[in-house]
């Protein structure tokens, strides 16, 4: 008897198995519906940087000033 290459048919899943496998593919599709603006990205990592970097520094000036 020859073996078949042919896939077998998937199983059902259990409970938590189908959750999973339906939160992946409802994340799926809002990335696909946020799209992806690397230049708005950019700038709001930028922006987040700075605004951390200022706060710092105000925390080390005023521990410095105490």
């Amino acid at each position: 008897m020859e073996e078949s290459n042919a896939k077998e048919p998937p199983k059902p899943l259990p409970h938590r198995g189908r959750r999973h496998a339906e939160t992946i593919r409802h994340l799926r599709k809002w990335i696909r519906r946020q799209g992806r603006n690397v230049s708005g990205e950019f700038l709001q990592g930028a922006a987040y940087k700075l605004g951390s970097g200022a706060v710092t520094l105000i925390i080390l000036w005023w521990q410095t000033h105490r």
